[in-house]
C-alpha cells in the first residue's frame, strides 16, 4: 500500500521506524545522485559515531534488548561477593550510536564538495549527539564545502540560522559555500509534498536536484512500512490542532482508519 500522505509520513518519525527510514533514504539519495554526478564526480557514505546513555538510545530507537533484559532480571550474590557481604549490581553502559551521511566528492581528487545530511533525533535534543553535529556544521559552513541538510522530524530544537523565525514542520537548508553567510531555508509542513531539493557542485557544474518525496515514497513500499504502522493510533510525537483533523480524514479516505 503506498504512503497516504502527501509530503513526509509523520508515523516513520517515531524512534522504532525512523533510523531503518534514514538510513534507506541516505543508500536511496546516494543511488539517485550517483548516475547524473559520474564521472566527475561520486557519493561517498560517511559515518560518525558517539557514545550516547540508554536514554539517547532510545529516543533514537536503539534500545539494546539485552541490556534491558539484564536489568529486569535478579542477579545470584556468590562466591567473594557473598562472603564479603557484597551486592552484585550492573552499571549503566554508553551505546554507540552510528550517523550516516553524504559527501559529493571530486572524481579527480577527492575534494568534498558538499555534505549532505538528513537530521537524526539526537541532533536536535540536549546531549552528545547534538553538540557532535553542530561542531561538524560549523566546520563545514567555515569551509569551501556546500551543505545540504534535509530536517524531516517535528521534534526537537531545530538547527540554528539568522533571518527566519517561522515555526514550519520541516525544513530543508541549502548552504552554498559561495553565497555565505547567506543560504536558502526552505521550510514546509505536514500537509505539503516534499520540495525537490538542489545539490550545489562546483560554479561550472550543473546542480541535479534530489527528489527526496519520490525516494521516500518508493522506500515506504519497499521497507514494508505499510505492514509494520497502525494508523489507528495517532503518530509519535502526536499531531495536534488542524493537523490533527486533516490527518484524520486523509487516514479516513484512504480507509486506514475507521470508527470500528
Amino acid at each position: 500500500m503506498p504512503n497516504p500522505f502527501p509530503g513526509m509520513n509523520p508515523y516513520l518519525e517515531a524512534p522504532g521506524l525512523w533510523p531503518n527510514g534514514h538510513n534507506r533514504l541516505i543508500v536511496g539519495i546516494a543511488d539517485d545522485l550517483a548516475s547524473v554526478l559520474r564521472p566527475r564526480y561520486y557519493v561517498a557514505i560517511e559515518e560518525r559515531t558517539y557514545l550516547a546513555d540508554l536514554e539517547d538510545a532510545a529516543f533514537v530507537g536503539r534500545v539494546d534488548s539485552a541490556v534491558v533484559t539484564r536489568f529486569a532480571q535478579p542477579m545470584s550474590v556468590s562466591g567473594p561477593l557473598q562472603e564479603l557481604g557484597g551486592v552484585a549490581v550492573e552499571v549503566e553502559l554508553p551505546d554507540l550510536v552510528r550517523e550516516s551521511y553524504l559527501e559529493v566528492r571530486a572524481a579527480a581528487d577527492g575534494r568534498v564538495v558538499t555534505v549532505i545530511e538528513i537530521l537524526s533525533p539526537s541532533n536536535k535534543r540536549p546531549g552528545e549527539g547534538r553538540a557532535l553535529y553542530l561542531r561538524k556544521r560549523l566546520t563545514v559552513l567555515g569551509s569551501l564545502t556546500h551543505l545540504v541538510e534535509i530536517d524531516l522530524l517535528r521534534a526537537g530544537e531545530p538547527m540554528p540560522v539568522r533571518g527566519w523565525t517561522g515555526v514550519s514542520d520541516y525544513r530543508l537548508l541549502i548552504s552554498r559555500s559561495n553565497h555565505r553567510p547567506r543560504a536558502l531555508l526552505i521550510p514546509f509542513s505536514i500537509r505539503q509534498p516534499i520540495p525537490r531539493c538542489a545539490v550545489p557542485l562546483d560554479a561550472d557544474a550543473t546542480a541535479p536536484d534530489i527528489d527526496i518525496g519520490a525516494l521516500l515514497h518508493a522506500i515506504y513500499e519497499r521497507a514494508a512500512f505499510d505492514l509494520r504502522i497502525d494508523y489507528r493510533r495517532d503518530p509519535d510525537p502526536p499531531l495536534t490542532g488542524d493537523d490533527r483533523m486533516w490527518a484524520d480524514q486523509l487516514l479516513r479516505q484512504s480507509g486506514l482508519r475507521t470508527d470500528n
